[in-house]
């Protein structure tokens, strides 16, 4: 028997995967939120639109385990209607429909039309660029291009998002203007390759050009760089960089490994000695910059001797930041056509040693903040705790500084000169500079 809907007409937008994945979801959210729906994020709604990933392994499960467990909802009569859009369903489509068909309809990542019209809804061409944000109002997302055109063996992001579109700058920047006018102090560009920006449209990488743009945006503060390829990249942003305040000392630079021959097979078009010259360059030419990169472990074909040298890199680098992960074997990609040579438990204690190096290289990089002071953007109150960022941090993936909200009061969404008194390995805390209890 069903059960009595707890919220009738209101749309819940359930997102997965990554920064990309939340920009869509907004666009989306604010083409529903002008035809006058009820549409939140991740909250009770009795349709649901589950945004999914389709990136490795861990995540293709995830967004599985999320559609399953809404359309067990949906049996037991809690929701209505189940559609499920982004990269996963683009992906598996076909297989997804057959093994679990009482999802009312599957949508790929550029099928918005279709999907609002399915929700009832009409594409509005004038609200190009507009989204509802879903994150603090102080910083949002600015994705400046969709798809991309590198070859990387490992990767199915092309399969999924297409060829590299750029977004004209113009366009970018009226963004920004209107981001600005609702309180976002902090834009974080992102797209699947940020190197390639402009090539598409002029002809020529054109990433400071957008950045200097960004920069006459009034209420604008900080602009942060992430997920900028290697192989390629704009010399001229580092100029930027070091000259307009507005811009962080950071960037986002995923470099996978640094072994020739795994950088070889991974398509890359880089060597380790292209790779060290460029970091090189980034440190000489933005000094105190913070460098936040993600390598892959287990690899096919990746030796012991390879893995050594990578850790030696890590040691020797210092990376300000770094993630890890295991490689995932993926379908229609070049490395799917090699043998997967690396134990899975092996692949884990890799990614583990790496992550050990760089807690320990974090450590000693947090100690050595204690007693500087640091302007810090103030995002929310946790745990007793308010919750601030320097430059050097982006949101969710990075270091926070934590204040005792017992003993201080900070404004959420404001900046603050905060002293650095104690450090983890993966925390700071700190006071008001000018203390104010």
């Amino acid at each position: 028997m069903r059960t009595k809907t707890r919220t009738k007409n209101r749309i819940n937008v359930i997102t997965l995967g990554c920064s990309k994945n939340l920009y869509d979801s907004e666009v989306l959210m604010g083409q529903l939120r002008a035809n006058q729906k009820e549409v939140v994020h991740e909250e009770d709604g009795n349709i649901v639109v589950i945004n999914t990933c389709g990136f490795i392994a861990n995540a293709k499960e995830e967004s599985v385990n999320a559609i399953l467990e809404q359309v067990r909802e949906k049996e037991a009569g809690r929701v209505d209607k189940v559609f499920v859009t982004g990269c996963l369903s683009e992906r598996y489509k076909p297989d997804l429909e057959k093994e679990i068909p009482n999802v009312d309809a599957y949508f790929g990542t550029q099928d918005l039309p279709r999907l609002l019209k399915a929700l009832g809804a009409d594409y509005k061409h004038e609200l190009v660029g507009e989204r509802l944000t879903t994150t603090p109002s102080n910083y949002a997302y600015l994705k400046i291009a969709e798809g991309c055109d590198r070859p990387c063996s490992f990767c199915a992001i092309p399969l999924m998002r297409g060829s590299h579109r750029s977004t004209p700058i113009e366009a970018l920047t009226e963004q920004a203007k209107s981001l600005a006018a609702k309180g976002v102090r902090e834009l974080i560009l992102i797209a699947q390759d940020l190197t390639y920006y402009g090539l598409d449209i002029y002809k020529k990488r054109a990433l400071a050009e957008l950045l200097r743009e960004l920069c006459t945006v009034e209420g604008i503060d900080w602009i942060r760089l992430h997920y900028a390829f290697p192989t390629g990249f704009p010399m001229d942003v580092l100029e930027v960089m070091r000259s307009e305040p507005k811009v962080c000392n950071y960037i986002d630079i995923p470099l996978q490994h640094i072994a020739d021959p795994i950088l070889k097979s991974m398509r890359r078009g880089t060597t380790r000695e292209k790779t060290n010259a460029l970091l090189e360059a980034f440190r000489a030419q933005v000094p105190g910059i913070a460098i936040r990169t993600t390598l892959i472990v287990g690899y096919p074909g990746e030796t012991e001797a390879d893995f050594q040298l990578l850790k030696e890199w890590v040691s020797e680098q210092r990376f300000e930041r770094l993630g890890c992960f295991t490689y995932s074997h993926e379908e229609q990609t070049h490395a799917y056509t090699l043998e997967d040579t690396v134990p899975e438990d092996i692949k884990q204690e890799r990614a583990n040693e790496i992550m050990a190096i760089q807690s320990q290289i974090s450590w000693e990089t947090n100690q050595n903040r204690i007693g500087q002071v640091y302007r810090c953007m103030i995002d929310r109150v946790e745990a007793g705790y308010f919750v601030g960022r320097t430059e050097f941090d982006s949101p969710d993936v990075d270091n926070e500084v934590l204040v005792d909200a017992s003993k201080y009061y900070l404004r959420l969404g404001e900046f603050a000169e905060l002293r650095i008194t104690g450090a983890s390995d993966f925390d700071l805390y700190g006071e008001p500079a000018t203390a104010v209890k």
